[in-house]
């Protein structure tokens, strides 16, 4: 890392400037890199352990932490922390922030250390409680156990990464928070090759794996948060203002931003008691549904909610409609053909990406089927995440629970009524429908509240998006061969092939927009 100026005792270096656009490429360029290596990583892990039941063992270990992490640290904690961190630097000063942070970070260890503890203890119970369908199997249970005893660990780690992050994007860092997640891609694929051979249970490798990702990711915080004079000074006190308004703002908001999270893990539980190789068939499919909404979904909702915490505290409630408009323009114009594309290109993706070692054909076509139903709502899982921001920068977390609520009932009903026909794909055809529903309500309630609504230059954008979308839909069925095809295709000619189908189509997409008019200029606004 290049040395950097000394920081004064007193106030931090200023943010650098720039706005929202270039903030949002940093941010989607470091998290493509991430998603980019996930797909890797997952290649390796499916390549060396197949989708049995001991990578169903580890994949629930996993997704459990995974899925409180995006719970507590990217959901409830960030949609909660921000927004008072924004408003304690506009109205109050560094100084107050740096109190706030050394407050919160001692209140935050202290309650995450007990949770860990509590669940490293009680592994067991939490493996039946996520996956009652591996009771049957005492071996796939107890492996499931031992590596949840590994992975929680993460939790505690990774959210102390996440408020760090917090703290840099509010003074407009982006880059190491967002590059971070790397490391845990690089881990894992690390403990696949090199620690996975050493051992006698070799899964167990990944359980390692992932602890030492937690310890990486945390330290790699530690620079920047020195250079801005931030780093905390852990204090326990739970009578702060700012803690308990952090805390009371957390409760509502695990559900108004995790809802979806809520629901793949739903879909988990009901997967274990499928047949074997479901729960891995699913995951295949939510990670390549991760690419697109790593590359613009999670960027801009990562880069408004300081902007929207910031505006609403300056009171610019215009500029606080104008923000979400943009952040809509940009999320619409990349899901909605992403999406599309998913669906075309389900098989083709699945079989490049996977079919080699202990994947099989019969692996792929099950992927494939839940990918085309996952892949149907990326637009909704976008959206969701440009919404949800408008309401917690606003400190409403009300709002969204309630939303998350109906959205998590819902799709718990379409579960059951899909699951008996469809199997695997009706648990991600749930999430899908259950989503739109979710960001439809968001957007409701935005509207009623007169925070956002939709103006008339969306007539004529809508229409370019249909054009544009039509006519990549179009050349992507015609370029693309029969799956059989693709099945018996050498590995690295899947790949080129698809890379070459999916420049094409996307060369016709931003060609189709340029033509009907649409003004690119507008997106740096």
């Amino acid at each position: 890392m290049s040395s950097s100026p000394v920081v004064p005792a007193g106030n931090p270096p200023p943010a650098k400037k720039g706005g929202l656009w270039r903030s949002t490429l940093v941010v989607s360029a470091m998290t493509m890199l991430s998603r980019i290596l996930g797909l890797v990583r997952d290649m390796v892990l499916l390549n060396v352990f197949g989708a049995d039941k001991l990578m169903d063992a580890f994949l629930v270990a996993f997704k459990i932490p995974n899925f409180l992490r995006r719970l507590f640290a990217e959901g409830a904690f960030a949609q909660a922390f921000v927004p008072v961190l924004s408003e304690y630097k506009t109205q109050q000063g560094d100084d107050a922030v740096r109190l706030l942070v050394s407050k919160v970070a001692g209140s935050l260890t202290l309650i995450l250390s007990i949770i860990t503890g509590l669940a490293m203890i009680g592994a067991p119970v939490i493996i039946f409680l996520f996956a009652p369908g591996f009771r049957g199997d005492e071996l796939k249970f107890n492996l499931a156990s031992d590596l949840l005893v590994l992975t929680f660990p993460y939790l505690l780690m990774i959210s102390l990464t996440a408020f760090a992050g917090g703290i840099l994007n509010s003074y407009g860092r982006f880059g190491v928070p967002a590059f971070t997640p790397v490391m845990l891609n690089v881990t894992m694929i690390g403990a696949a090759w090199w620690l996975a051979p050493h051992m006698d249970v070799p899964v167990m490798a990944l359980g390692w794996g992932v602890m030492m990702a937690g310890a990486v990711q945390l330290a790699m915080q530690i620079p920047s948060l020195r250079q801005l004079n931030m780093l905390p000074r852990f204090r326990v006190d739970f009578a702060d203002t700012g803690v308990k308004r952090i805390l009371n703002l957390m409760v509502p908001a695990m559900f108004g931003v995790s809802v979806s999270q809520i629901n793949l893990l739903l879909d988990t539980i009901l997967a274990s008691f499928l047949v074997e190789g479901s729960v891995s068939w699913l995951y295949t499919a939510e990670r390549l549904t991760e690419l697109p909404l790593g590359l613009i979904g999670i960027a801009i909702a990562t880069v408004i909610l300081p902007s929207l915490s910031a505006k609403y505290a300056e009171k610019s409630h215009e500029e606080f409609s104008a923000m979400l408009d943009w952040a809509l323009r940009v999320i619409v114009m990349v899901g909605l053909p992403a999406s599309l594309a998913m669906q075309v290109l389900a098989e083709p993706m699945v079989a490049a990406l996977f079919h080699h070692g202990k994947f099989t054909e019969n692996d792929v076509m099950m992927s494939a089927g839940a990918l085309k139903a996952l892949s149907g709502g990326i637009l909704a899982f976008m959206l969701i995440k440009v919404f949800a921001p408008g309401y917690f920068a606003r400190q409403d977390t009300k709002t969204p629970v309630k939303i998350g609520i109906i959205a998590m009932v819902s799709n718990m009903v379409f579960n059951l009524i899909l699951v008996w026909h469809l199997k695997h794909v009706g648990l991600a055809l749930a999430s899908t429908l259950s989503a739109f529903l979710n960001a439809g309500l968001l957007y409701w309630g935005l509207h009623r509240q007169g925070v956002f609504r939709l103006q008339r230059h969306w007539i004529a954008l809508g229409s370019r998006y249909f054009i544009a979308n039509a006519a990549m839909v179009g050349l992507l069925v015609w370029m693309t061969p029969p799956t059989a095809e693709w099945m018996h295709m050498h590995g690295w000619l899947r790949v080129f092939w698809l890379l070459g189908i999916c420049v094409a189509g996307g060369v016709s997409y931003l060609a189709a927009l340029t033509l009907t008019g649409f003004k690119w200029r507008d997106l740096r606004h």
